[in-house]
């Protein structure tokens, strides 16, 4: 038997349980992992709470798409893991399949990549979702150039913080969005070329004077909602403005009257891509041997507190990745 979390009914963080279950073996194509560390995903508090982009096939449910552990077991037809190496996992395979919330997981082995040289567990999870995301819409599918700026909004969250140094180690200029100036030392010291600090500056404003009237060449969007009008706005003329979060709820529009390309991001069209995502971990690890791509774990919970975890996590007070240990 091993604890997993799991819940019966999508709500609030309080609908999560930490119960004992019989996980069983892998299948073909899978590898079973002892979980050492698992990193929260906003996406995993909409899937609880009924708001993402797909919802539970059943219940009890599982969640979680990020863990970093020691391979227990490789099922029929792996072979390039082994166990008792050092992997972690990432969102590559449905949460109405997958989960990782616990003290072991199954999960594809094509959601599977080897941790980094010198890095903990806890690190790994703070590593490869946040800089795979930003690695994906920045230089994948942005095409970002060494003097570009790049306005990213919720630049305090842990895809947030790695696409300042995303941009920063492509020689971009990264102007950071926050909504409090509580973190704009923080942000600065993160690398941010510039901060707006949107309770007290329009961000449009802000964001054509930092760029000599031309506005931003790339927009990364974490929030939607009506504010992506302020946003196209704020992009230059052939720029791009890409949304990747839905942290406003309400309605987003699309403003048709502006001249930048709107496009969504989603980085299952990366992580579902071998070759993609064989590139995307050969840029990563070379950005971490560099010492320019940093994991940053704001803080850290107990399995038995997942709950309590998903309570900060929706707070949004952090400053990167909030990590659960087990």
């Amino acid at each position: 038997m091993t604890k997993t979390v799991r819940f019966g009914a999508e709500g609030g963080p309080e609908v999560l349980e930490l119960v004992d279950v019989e996980i069983g073996e892998p299948g073909p194509g899978e590898v079973r992992i002892d979980v050492e560390a698992i990193g929260l995903n906003r996406a995993e508090a909409m899937f609880r709470a009924g708001t993402y982009f797909e919802r539970p096939a059943e219940f009890p449910a599982t969640l979680g798409y990020s863990a970093s552990g020691v391979i227990d077991q490789v099922g029929l037809g792996v072979t390039e893991f082994t166990p008792d190496e050092l992997v972690s996992t990432i969102a590559g395979f449905s949460m109405r399949d997958y989960g990782v919330y616990g003290e072991q997981a199954i999960v594809p082995a094509s959601a599977v990549l080897r941790r980094p040289e010198g890095l903990s567990a806890a690190d790994t999870v703070a590593l490869w979702g946040p800089f795979i995301t930003a690695y994906g819409a920045v230089v994948d599918e942005g095409h970002v150039r060494p003097g570009d700026t790049v306005l990213i909004t919720a630049a305090s969250s842990s895809v947030g913080l790695a696409t300042i140094d995303v941009a920063n180690h492509i020689g971009a200029v990264p102007i950071a969005a926050t909504r409090t100036a509580a973190k704009r030392d923080r942000l600065v010291e993160a690398g941010a070329a510039h901060v707006i600090v949107t309770e007290d500056e329009d961000i449009t404003a802000r964001t054509l004077q930092i760029t000599g009237g031309k506005g931003a060449e790339f927009v990364f969007d974490a929030v939607a909602g009506e504010g992506v009008r302020d946003l196209a706005a704020a992009t230059a003329k052939g720029g791009t403005l890409v949304v990747y979060g839905a942290l406003d709820t309400k309605e987003t529009p699309f403003p048709l009257w502006f001249v930048p390309t709107m496009r969504l991001f989603n980085a299952f069209d990366l992580t579902l891509d071998p070759d993609r995502l064989r590139r995307a971990e050969h840029f990563i690890l070379a950005g971490v041997r560099a010492g320019t791509f940093r994991s940053r774990v704001d803080r850290t919970f107990d399995l038995t507190d997942i709950a309590e975890a998903h309570r900060y996590l929706e707070a949004s007070s952090q400053f990167g990745k909030v990590v659960v240990t087990v």
